[in-house]
């Protein structure tokens, strides 16, 4: 990677497929150093939570030849993470904070990452250049989910033990996704015109083969004095045979495999040049581009009872099918189920499911086109950027939707188009102070997940995805102040404010229009208007005025203090009328905050960072109450990285990322009920750098 750019407000000439900003990514060109370069990175990674280590490395090279018109630049890079989680999930919390029922679960996660850039850039005369961007990335997530589900016989309180009913599950799964993109494109000035023009291709593919998608032993009878403690990771008390593997046997498995591919092919052309309008100097840009998407998933389910085994209960319990003991932070959990052996005993066996097979199987296309014209005019102290964006959408969705295991074809189409204004304004007060505001209008496609077409419906509950689902649309209001404090130093202040329509939230439609007479209807649905508005500080410093050696301190930091209301409805059956209520929107925290600390010197780089977001809105479980609401508690990470130069080519590398142990917790209604107690433990990165040429 050469660069990333961050935009927070968009230009008619981007795509408008943003509400809070664009990231701009750009991988490595020869041109970026004067000769032959190579560039050597090794080193070794540690995971506290599974004790585990995994290996990291990369390459990178380039030169230039042809008298330096041409440039070829390559990298790869590989590397291994192995991770894990230790994790409690609560349900059916009622108002006297009893509990139902939670789950335990421990994760161990190897994560493989390949990548490979081959770049070419031609430059024949001035003023003329050309490229071809391609790269691959491999990307291997291969995971084990050791779990443990107790449900209680009556709800229990805390520290009171009482009668649960147990089992004991599996997950194994390995996920690969292959990215393969190819981009060719020039730069020319004929006369006073500038051409800009690139051709895109991109096709990934996500492939999961047959894999334990559950696995469940149950226990051969109910336990008693079995109960809880602490509400918020709620750990085991009671009942030891609760961890013994001689107390299941195997009820029934499943096993799944699929895979997607998603293709896209764009093309872009810019026309620019230089004009006077009234005395001043204007740039002109006017461009089109077309994208074409592609994307299908299929999805094979097999079902496994233990009665299609042929063993005998004694052949069938889990203590024939274990392997050592789960490492589990959060108490004593008893031994873990065997993949292998699990695997041994389900082979071959298993009934092809019809209808869980189609119900994710799906064929979507979107085709964008998109038009704009960008004027870009300096008045003195003065900078106005204003223009239009057009962009037509056309979607369309087949898959195939189950109810009550009778199969039948969905198609869903939509069309849209939207006009997209923008006003930018930038004046500088002095050499070092700069006064900016702008208005924009952008619009963001729902994803495809949200728009899959299948539905699945037994007896009155249903589950499905929305391809009907409206795009979000914004207008977006932007202003502030930023001062240059001489050299490495800055401060700013920016205030913004954004309408929205239709943003999109997970939902219950039971009682309303088709689901009427249904008692659960779970999709996704829009939300008629929200509003989001906020400031954003930042400062950094660097002390280099002071003496040695604390010229070497720097500092940053940034807070966005934001509210944000939208408005949500359903009908409700019950009352026979149609119930709304505000919320804040969902994943959107109030404040977010970031502090580094650092020391730099010729040898020495050193950053401590501390990153602080508070809770937030996580899902909307039921529009008519509020207590089932789930939240994100507010998190604090601290993280650590420094370098040591050994010399002007070698340098040696340390990071520690969440050293302080931040765990990720989800709430229902009130901080003190449990929906999700996650914990990852502290991981270090050691490793050398080299610079060979």
């Amino acid at each position: 990677i050469r660069s990333i750019e961050v935009v927070k407000t968009l230009t008619p000439d981007m795509d408008a497929n943003s509400m809070g900003g664009t990231i701009k990514v750009q991988t490595m060109s020869a041109f970026d150093h004067p000769g032959q370069y190579i560039s050597l990175e090794t080193g070794v990674n540690y995971a506290t939570n599974t004790g585990r280590y995994g290996p990291n490395f990369g390459l990178a090279w380039s030169d230039i030849f042809m008298d330096g018109r041409l440039g070829i630049a390559a990298g790869f890079s590989h590397d291994v993470r192995k991770f894990g989680s230790d994790n409690v999930e609560g349900s059916s919390w009622d108002s006297n904070n009893t509990l139902t029922e939670f789950e335990r679960r421990d994760y161990r996660i190897t994560r493989e990452r390949t990548g490979l850039v081959l770049n070419f850039d031609f430059k024949p005369a001035a003023g003329e250049s050309y490229y071809l961007r391609t790269l691959f990335s491999r990307f291997a997530d291969d995971e084990v989910r050791q779990s443990n589900k107790i449900t209680a016989v009556d709800a229990l309180t805390e520290g009171v033990a009482g009668e649960v009913e147990s089992s004991r599950r599996l997950k194994a799964r390995k996920e690969t996704q292959k990215i393969t993109s190819i981009v060719l494109g020039g730069d020319k000035k004929v006369g006073d015109w500038g051409i800009s023009a690139a051709l895109g291709v991109s096709r990934a593919l996500e492939d999961t083969p047959k894999h334990i998608a559950s696995a469940e032993f149950v226990g051969l009878d109910t336990f008693s004095g079995v109960g809880f403690t602490n509400t918020q990771s709620p750990r085991v008390f009671g009942a030891t045979d609760l961890n013994d593997a001689a107390q299941y046997v195997f009820k029934k498995a499943e096993i799944d495999a699929s895979s997607t591919e998603d293709k896209e092919v764009n093309l872009r052309v810019d026309l620019s040049r230089k004009v006077d309008v009234l005395g001043y100097r204007t740039d002109l840009k006017f461009g089109a581009k077309v994208s074409r998407r592609h994307k299908t998933s299929d999805e094979d389910v097999w079902t496994i009872k233990a009665k299609d085994l042929g063993l005998s209960s004694s052949d069938l319990l889990l203590s024939n099918y274990t392997s050592g003991s789960v490492d589990y932070a959060l108490g004593s959990y008893g031994p873990a189920i065997s993949t292998s052996a699990l695997l041994k005993l389900l082979a071959g066996a298993g009934t092809y499911q019809d209808a869980d097979s189609s119900v994710n199987d799906y064929d979507m296309t979107e085709d964008i086109d998109a038009a704009y014209v960008q004027t870009t005019m300096s008045m003195g102290d003065w900078r106005v950027l204003t223009g239009v964006r057009w962009e037509g959408t056309r979607f369309h969705a087949e898959g195939t939707g189950v109810q009550d295991d009778v199969l039948s074809p969905t198609k869903a189409s939509q069309s849209y188009r939207d006009w997209l204004p923008a006003l930018h304004l930038r004046r500088d007060l002095d050499d070092d102070t700069t006064v900016r505001a702008a208005w924009t209008r952008s619009v963001v496609r729902p994803n495809f997940g949200q728009l899959a077409p299948g539905f699945q419906i037994e007896d009155d509950e249903a589950e499905f995805g929305n391809p009907r689902l409206k795009p979000m649309r914004s207008n977006n209001f932007d202003f502030g102040i930023e001062q240059r404090l001489g050299e490495s130093s800055a401060v700013s202040a920016y205030g913004f404010y954004k309408w929205i329509s239709n943003f999109a939230y997970r939902t219950d439609l039971a009682g309303t229009g088709a689901w009427a007479g249904y008692d659960e209807a779970v999709t996704y649905d829009n939300g008629k208007k929200a509003s989001l508005y906020g400031v954003e500080l930042a400062w950094s410093h660097a002390f280099k005025s002071l003496p040695a050696p604390f010229n070497g301190l720097l500092t940053s930091a940034n807070a966005t203090f934001t509210q944000s209301d939208a408005k949500i409805s359903r009908y409700d059956s019950d009352e026979g009328k149609t119930v709304s209520r505000h919320i804040g929107l969902p994943s959107q925290s109030d404040r977010t905050m970031n502090f580094t600390v650092g020391y730099e010197t010729s040898s020495w780089s050193m950053r401590l960072a501390a990153n602080y977001k508070s809770d937030y809105l996580y899902e909307v479980q039921d529009v008519g109450d509020k207590s089932k609401d789930l939240y994100v508690r507010a998190q604090t990470q601290l993280d650590f990285s420094a370098s040591y130069a050994l010399s002007k080519s070698v340098q040696i590398v340390l990071e520690a990322m969440n050293i302080n142990d931040c765990k990720y917790y989800v709430y229902e209604g009130v901080r003190s009920r449990n929906a999700q107690y996650e914990t990852y433990g502290p991981s270090y990165r050691i490793g050398l750098r080299a610079v060979l040429f």
